[in-house]
């Protein structure tokens, strides 16, 4: 497999069945779940967008380098993954918006994907995206 950066997006949550969690463990996961803790739920992500890393390295560069937008996408590449949730929807969603009309496909494409992504985090805040690089 070639170097890739792939986008994953929350499709649903599977919370794991009473019957499936000893007694002894039920009190913890109910109280972990009440102080907003995710013990005993699986997150489900499905696949939106992959691309080539010198690829997403020059969809990045649209963006002003130094500014925070550029510098959480840029993150990737040191860390291997980053989660694009809703706390960072207006940073990127502006930050794309005023460069879009300047790129090329299949930048502009992949812009418009994120963005409406971006959107449907508003709508859910609960949803957010992993960004994964896999060398």
């Amino acid at each position: 497999m070639a170097d890739q950066v792939l986008f994953y997006v929350l499709n649903q949550k599977f919370v794991e069945q009473e019957e499936d969690i000893p007694e002894e463990a039920q009190q913890v996961m109910y109280y972990s779940l009440a102080i907003g803790h995710h013990v005993g739920v699986i997150d489900c992500l499905k696949s939106v967008l992959e691309c080539e890393t010198p690829d997403y390295q020059r969809w990045v560069a649209y963006l002003t380098e130094g500014t925070e937008a550029f510098n959480k996408l840029a993150r990737l590449l040191k860390f291997g993954e980053i989660t694009i949730d809703v706390t960072h929807v207006n940073l990127l969603a502006n930050a794309f918006v005023a460069v879009r009309d300047k790129m090329e496909e299949p930048y502009k494409s992949w812009t418009d994907t994120l963005l409406q992504l971006l959107q449907a985090i508003t709508k859910e805040p609960a949803m957010y995206l992993m960004v994964k690089r896999v060398v």
